[in-house]
């Protein structure tokens, strides 16, 4: 039966197995160099087996007898090196003990001998269970890695297309802006847009790179774990004496790639007060807002308007979870930091509404339930006294709120523009920088003020 399978990888000129076999039209196959060497020599076309004439000069390859017979030298040759692996190759004997402190399989000479003097022994056959189930661990452990690289890596490719759908509603909105200026200020619009898609591309190939690098991650870790898997399946004898090598791998750990901070594109540097940076040319028919909103802060239940000066409250909106944004609290910053100065800003809230406005420091935490614990400096309003918010709660249903910050004094003074009460009047000493924050479940319109 051997004899027979043999025969069929066998070409009948050489007897060895085929090379580049082709096949000619009586059906016979031959290595492609055996069958031109006939043909050379006896001067004639014929089939070497039947002498079968064949009219083509250049029979074509036996893809299917190639590929049977590179499949046979495969197992063969992987036969013959498990089999030398089990033989000791300083005695010529067969491996049957495991030295627990050389870690490797050895024969009973080996046992003997001055190099293993006082080591201690283990049948192999003993060993194996134990070691597949250390490597098994190990193993898994690299599973639940990949795994976690994997969902990282659908929400690096999210916040790709989040960075492009921010750049085209920026591009938008600084279109719709530049549309109310004269011809003269075409150039200061090509000039922002161009800034707005050097940070997009920027942003984006940081990205990708990102993407790049936990691709490189995911490779890696496939291919340590198809090896492993490999590997435990290979003889009692080939595992254990790769077994130190193997283990060393799985046990390598990657640290898992985090979303860095700074990632998404910066709304407020293109459009926000976009029209007072051309204020000198265009007095007469732009605003200033003293105050533009950072989208990329905003919780996910908000939805800042186009121009960055409204947060409404709108239901779950489709954002990256990046480190800048608030999680729990239904908050957003300011776009900028004040670290010195007096500063002015207006707002229209919801007369009855809930809503909380005010100052906090850049270093403060927007994840989780602290934000409210330390560095914070507000007003806030609850008509239906549901929450219980930190800071000075304001009894009376307002519709304006007025906040003036003196850095250098360390006062933040709120009150009521339209009936010009003061409210409630904070002292304090600033030693970071500290932006305007925003709450609310209706809505807040910052109020642009006099150019004067």
């Amino acid at each position: 039966m051997a004899s027979s399978a043999k025969d069929d990888y066998t070409c009948p000129v050489c007897q060895d197995i085929f090379k580049t076999p082709v096949i000619l039209s009586c059906g016979h196959s031959f290595c492609q160099e055996c069958l031109q060497q006939c043909w050379r020599s006896e001067n004639t076309q014929e089939c070497p087996v039947c002498r079968t004439r064949s009219s083509i000069a250049d029979p074509p390859v036996n893809l299917a007898l190639q590929n049977l017979c590179e499949s046979h030298l495969k197992k063969r040759n992987k036969r013959h090196s498990s089999r030398s692996e089990e033989i000791c190759s300083l005695h010529g004997k067969k491996r049957r003990l495991y030295c627990v402190k050389d870690k490797q399989p050895v024969c009973l000479v080996c046992r003997d001998s001055e190099k293993h003097l006082k080591h201690t022994f283990r049948p192999i056959s003993e060993m194996v269970s134990p070691k597949k189930e250390e490597l098994n661990t190990a193993l898994e452990s690299l599973q639940e890695q990949l795994g976690r690289k994997k969902k990282s890596k659908m929400v690096f490719e999210e916040t790709v297309k989040y960075i492009e759908y921010q750049a085209r509603s920026t591009k938008h909105q600084i279109k719709q802006q530049f549309e109310k200026l004269h011809q003269f200020l075409r150039d200061e619009e090509e000039a922002t847009i161009t800034a707005l898609n050097e940070e997009e591309e920027q942003k984006k190939q940081m990205m990708k790179e990102k993407l790049e690098e936990m691709n490189t991650h995911i490779s890696a870790l496939s291919h340590t774990i198809k090896d492993t898997e490999e590997m435990l399946k290979a003889n009692d004898v080939c595992f254990l004496k790769e077994f130190p090598v193997s283990m060393e791998r799985v046990q390598i750990s990657q640290p898992d790639i985090q979303m860095p901070s700074g990632a998404l594109i910066d709304e407020p540097r293109y459009s926000g007060n976009l029209p007072f940076r051309v204020w000198k040319k265009m007095q007469d028919i732009v605003q200033y807002t003293p105050v533009i909103l950072d989208s990329n802060t905003a919780h996910r239940w908000l939805c800042p308007s186009d121009d960055l000066t409204r947060i409404m409250f709108r239901g779950h909106m489709v954002v990256p979870d990046n480190p800048e944004r608030f999680d729990h609290y239904y908050c957003v910053l300011g776009s900028e930091g004040f670290n010195s100065g007096k500063h002015t800003w207006e707002m229209e809230v919801k007369k009855g509404g809930l809503w909380s406005v005010g100052v906090t420091t850049a270093s403060n935490q927007r994840k989780k339930l602290v934000f409210y614990d330390s560095n914070v400096w507000c007003v806030w309003h609850d008509a239906d006294q549901y929450y219980e918010e930190s800071g000075f709660r304001v009894v009376q249903a307002l519709e304006r709120v007025r906040v003036d910050l003196d850095y250098d004094r360390g006062t933040v003074s709120f009150s009521d523009p339209l009936k010009s009460k003061h409210i409630h009047t904070y002292t304090t000493t600033f030693t970071d920088t500290v932006y305007p924050f925003f709450r609310c479940y209706d809505y807040i319109q910052i109020l642009p003020s006099s150019l004067q």
